[in-house]
């Protein structure tokens, strides 16, 4: 025990114990296939597509301020062009404008190349992104 710990009071010497629960598997017939439009995190008019100029930029919108699965969302959507579009396209993605309490910090992390290339890298967060992109 920490002499601030016991100073202030917060070690518990009789804490309760709970096991981990079962991951449970979500079956295919549970998914919504227009799931994410109709909860607006992605929606047409918030594409654009500039052919000419070999440009896609969308903008998506966290169901919650808060979400802290933005930066996710927007990595999987990176990975999904950059894997369904010829390469000549540069891909932009953001969050929506005032549609998320960090935006500024999260359109950083999606538009830094180094990092976007280091998560693909991890293995564990490469297999998470598999896993979203496989359930449309």
């Amino acid at each position: 025990m920490s002499k601030f710990s016991s100073a202030i009071g917060l070690e518990n010497i009789n804490p309760t114990v709970f096991s981990k629960s079962k991951e449970r598997e979500i079956l295919p017939e549970e998914l919504d296939d227009n799931i994410y439009e109709e909860l607006n995190v992605v929606e047409e008019c918030k594409i654009d597509v500039d052919d000419d100029n070999n440009f896609v930029k969308v903008h998506f919108t966290p169901t919650i301020p808060h979400c802290s699965m933005a930066t996710l969302i927007g990595l999987c959507i990176r990975v999904r062009l950059i894997r369904s579009l010829p390469e000549r396209f540069k891909v932009d993605i953001t969050v929506t404008p005032g549609s998320h309490s960090s935006e500024i910090a999260v359109n950083k992390q999606l538009a830094d190349k180094e990092r976007v290339a280091a998560a693909m890298e991890n293995s564990n967060l490469l297999k998470v992104v598999n896993q979203c992109l496989a359930m449309d």
